[in-house]
């Protein structure tokens, strides 16, 4: 019978460290050590989580019964390769990275991706967010399904290969979609005018992207072929000529999206 993961070590201190920590912490599992480079960062998030710090990585808690990696997929490879601890299991949260990345170091090895977006200062309810995990063995997927399960009612067996491509999905969903809100509240900054006029429209846009599929959804000059009020946004934009090239890429990408189907 699988020993249930009674002691963590959290690698990382950042936005998704900190809110799978709290997380975590919230539902009784037991975060014995937090590791961050920066002494402040570390501290801030151990002392939220009754946890012991440090900025050291050979002064990680050697006996601990699962490791998460919690960091930035540029220094994901340098830190696998620096932690000299071979106990347990070691799992990293990236989207984009493989779990063969701890091949050469590691015996129990994978992933816990959690599919959302992170900032330290708002909680998030992890309840309904999807954790796509995926490990070298059953026995870790299933430890890893345990563990998931005590924070959140979705959790899915992965391969790397879906879990960068639901990753890239979420850059576009999240990331470059929140860029786009961004240019709209400056534009409506430079008139005047508050973000939160567009707060109806956004919660419909989701509301309808769910319930009619986003390709079905799509409105809009481009989508109606108005070129009008295509050439009016472009006369708008001509003092923030970088917003108008993507407003015009995004249009013509429409536009042969149109032609496609």
């Amino acid at each position: 019978m699988n020993q249930p993961l009674q002691h963590i070590v959290l690698i990382g201190a950042g936005n998704l460290a900190t809110q799978l920590g709290l997380a975590l912490h919230r539902r009784g599992l037991h975060i014995v050590q937090v590791y961050s480079r920066t002494e402040q960062s570390a501290k801030t998030l151990a002392e939220q989580l009754n946890a012991e710090f440090t900025t050291n990585l050979a002064e990680l808690v050697p006996t601990a019964d699962l490791y998460i990696y919690a960091l930035k997929d540029d220094v994901l490879a340098e830190v696998i390769n620096t932690v000299s601890v071979t106990q347990g299991l070691h799992v990293h949260t990236a989207g984009s990275m493989p779990m063969t990345i701890f091949t050469e170091k590691q015996r129990n090895y994978g992933v816990l991706y959690p599919l959302q977006t992170f900032s330290k200062q708002k909680l998030v309810d992890f309840t309904e967010i999807p954790i796509f995990i995926s490990a070298n063995s059953i026995e870790s997927i299933d430890k890893l399904t345990v563990i998931s399960q005590k924070i959140t009612n979705n959790v899915f067996t992965t391969t790397d290969e879906h879990r960068e491509y639901i990753h890239l999905s979420g850059v576009f969903a999240c990331n470059f979609t929140n860029y786009l809100y961004a240019i709209a509240e400056k534009l409506l900054a430079e008139q005047h005018l508050p973000f939160d006029l567009l707060t109806p429209l956004i919660t419909e846009t989701l509301e309808k992207a769910n319930e009619l599929s986003p390709s079905k959804s799509q409105t809009g000059p481009a989508q109606r072929g108005d070129q009008v009020v295509i050439n009016k946004h472009m006369q708008l934009l001509q003092q923030h000529p970088e917003w108008q090239a993507i407003y015009k890429q995004l249009t013509q990408s429409i536009e042969q999206t149109k032609t496609i189907k």
